[in-house]
């Protein structure tokens, strides 16, 4: 009984915050970084956590209760807590194929890469590509540009500190949520902790930010309080031919490093941020099947740290140091760069 009325006193107050939520989030990003706003489906992410949810949430947490109240807690933050919660809402679309076999490789330039078939790596289009092989009038096959686990909301700071986010308390951090060995779920998180928690390569910073409040930090303090967000418009494209309208750069300044931050596949709302030199930043209009995309591109100019075993290489014939490489930015990825302010 103790439960159930529990579980309905959060339910009453989850009715009402997800507005303050979205507010909280507008205004600690006004204070810290000021105009533009951030995108409205980044803005959406919020936690839809009261203060009152949380500090009961937190308080299970210490007495060990947790568990208990797991599914109230999955339903109310917005987060995937078990091994089957990931298909939630996963793609409004019904047309395209299952999802790509997730990769972690986008995300390591400068480590020995795993053995990866090209096959995998190409699954629904190229991963990787040369800055002359997008050219207005031509085509380029386009691969799957789905966030996994789109859907899933930040944590607020205060929770997020709580998570056992990392390799070493792995075992405790798939306990807490209810994850299996072996699942989808259990490599997802295996990837995501190997990414975080790799030592970045010279020239580099990154972080994993696991609240909104991370996230905005990390960009003020690597970007400054003058950025322009750039995000590709939707998933139009995904496994297709398209046709490539107008090509326009929107960054091009080398010497003035852009922040990139990916939404790897996690339990909830992280952001694997990083900034790297030399990368320039382009608008691509792209006709697909049913109606254009306006995406987004990043075009690395210094790949002489990355791996020389890196798929780029082997897909594009040449190493390190040697030719730029570009890429899609994905779902629920962001590049922030600097402006004049």
């Amino acid at each position: 009984m103790t439960h159930s009325i529990l579980f309905l006193g959060l339910l009453i107050v989850a009715y009402s915050s997800g507005s303050q939520a979205k507010n909280a989030f507008l205004q600690y990003w006004e204070e810290h970084i000021g105009l533009p706003q951030p995108p409205h489906w980044l803005v959406a992410k919020a936690s839809p956590l009261s203060s009152h949810q949380v500090a009961v949430y937190m308080n299970l947490m210490e007495k060990n209760e947790f568990s208990s109240h797991l599914h109230s807690f999955c339903m109310q933050a917005n987060v995937a807590c078990s091994t089957n919660a990931m298909v939630k809402n996963m793609t409004n679309s019904t047309d395209l194929p299952p999802l790509a076999q997730w990769t972690f490789s986008k995300y390591k330039y400068d480590v020995k890469q795993k053995e990866i078939p090209l096959s995998i790596a190409n699954q629904g289009g190229l991963p990787y590509f040369r800055k002359s092989m997008v050219k207005e009038g031509g085509s380029i096959p386009v691969p799957d540009l789905r966030d996994p686990m789109s859907y899933k909301s930040f944590l607020p700071r205060a929770l997020a500190s709580k998570i056992p986010f990392s390799s070493a308390r792995k075992v405790e951090l798939k306990k807490l949520f209810g994850v299996v060995d072996g699942s989808i779920m259990d490599e997802y998180i295996q990837g995501t902790l190997e990414v975080c928690e790799k030592v970045p390569s010279r020239g580099k910073h990154h972080t994993c930010a696991t609240s909104a409040e991370d996230l905005i930090d990390f960009i003020a303090m690597k970007v400054g309080h003058h950025v322009l967000i750039w995000s590709t418009e939707n998933i139009e494209g995904s496994y297709e031919n398209v046709t490539i309208g107008a090509v326009k750069l929107v960054y091009g300044n080398l010497s003035e490093s852009p922040a990139l931050c990916h939404s790897p596949p996690f339990l909830f709302q992280v952001y694997y941020c990083h900034v790297l030199p030399k990368v320039e930043v382009y608008t691509v209009d792209v006709h697909a099947r049913k109606k254009m995309n306006h995406m987004i591109m990043a075009c690395h100019y210094d790949t002489s740290n990355w791996n020389p075993n890196h798929i780029a290489f082997e897909q594009l014939g040449f190493g390190p140091g040697l030719i730029e490489v570009c890429h899609w930015i994905t779902e629920n990825g962001l590049i922030l760069t600097k402006t004049l302010g």
